[in-house]
């Protein structure tokens, strides 16, 4: 993991991601889910962004990413769960029958931050600049 640059910005932003298929249904097997790695790769070097670590499990995905900070978490989430579900709906039919009418996750998802600085480290540097500062 690297500092990355952007047009007007340096940036590690880093999310943790989980999201579900419909119902926790155990659908993500061999090929689908070769297949769902791959078309989460693309989606992500198509956009600039970076996929640090993933897993795809029967029942759940896990997406360790970077992402500009121009881009809203929700909206990381959206594009990543939007791209695959539509490719994939198309490339196994069959998967209509097991979620239903043409979605396959869930709504719900699971997104945390990660970095290399903790809370406290922040804390402190501001405070040092404070006084640093006079203020």
């Amino acid at each position: 993991m690297e500092i990355r640059s952007g047009r007007h910005s340096r940036y590690l932003i880093l999310y943790h991601m989980v999201w579900i298929p419909k119902n926790r249904r155990t659908v993500l097997e061999c090929p689908m889910a070769d297949r769902l790695k791959e078309i989460l790769q693309e989606t992500a070097k198509e956009r600039g962004w970076e996929i640090i670590a993933m897993e795809v499990m029967p029942d759940h995905v896990h997406l360790f990413a970077s992402v500009p900070p121009t881009i809203r978490p929700a909206d990381v989430v959206k594009v990543f769960k939007g791209v695959s579900a539509r490719k994939l709906l198309l490339e196994f039919p069959h998967l209509q029958k097991r979620t239903g009418r043409g979605t396959l996750w869930a709504p719900s998802y699971f997104m945390a931050t990660a970095g290399h600085v903790s809370a406290e480290t922040i804390r402190r540097y501001i405070e040092e600049q404070r006084q640093k500062g006079g203020g």
